[in-house]
């Protein structure tokens, strides 16, 4: 008979933990050891509980949030747990941030039941797993090329960000307005946008801001 995956819950909502704890009683193969409310709760329970999964949420209340989470629980010289995200957050840079972070999976809350146990089992054993809405983001995103920008346009975009307006990019960078105007129209057909914050908006969720 195998061992059962041993299951820290991690949630800031006590209501979505006890639903979580309820449902997963029914689950073969699962037992649930601890549930914490915040990051800093799950690291220490993890510390002394030993799971093999952490089922994290991204967006905690107070705190440490989800993803800083992920990377210290994964990231110490033991191997630690395997943590699976379960978050109704499903935008390109928070799926990326909590892979890079070290998640072994991407789920939704929206999952079946079936699908979540799943899951868990897979990410215990070191597999990837990943909701089919999440699969499909990422495939997209392989799928499209990365644009490439020079390295004056990576200027005018940061200069963007901090919120400054033609003139004030024109006076940072020594270049005139005319100048700047032309970069800005460069780098809008490029990230497919045609205002400021677009552009600014699509550069943070692409990574393209330093």
């Amino acid at each position: 008979m195998s061992t059962a995956v041993r299951l820290l819950l991690c949630d800031d909502h006590a209501v979505v933990r006890a639903g979580l704890r309820a449902l997963l009683s029914s689950a073969d193969g699962i037992e649930v050891v601890g549930e914490a409310g915040s990051g800093e709760e799950a690291l220490a329970m993890a510390a002394h509980l030993h799971p093999d999964v952490v089922l994290m949420d991204l967006q905690l209340d107070d705190g440490m949030d989800g993803v800083t989470a992920t990377r210290l629980l994964t990231s110490g010289a033991d191997a630690g747990p395997r943590v699976l995200v379960l978050t109704m957050f499903d935008t390109d840079a928070d799926i990326t941030r909590a892979i890079e972070a070290g998640a072994t999976g991407y789920l939704l809350k929206a999952e079946q039941p079936d699908e979540l146990f799943a899951a868990i089992h897979n990410a215990a054993a070191g597999r990837t797993a990943l909701s089919a809405p999440v699969a499909d983001r990422l495939m997209t995103r392989l799928r499209s090329p990365r644009p490439t920008l020079s390295a004056r346009e990576h200027e005018i975009l940061g200069q963007l960000a901090r919120g400054l307006g033609n003139r004030e990019i024109a006076r940072a960078l020594f270049i005139s307005e005319a100048t700047v105007k032309t970069h800005l129209g460069r780098i809008y057909g490029k990230l497919g946008v045609e205002t400021r914050a677009g552009a600014v908006a699509v550069a943070k969720e692409r990574r393209l801001l330093p």
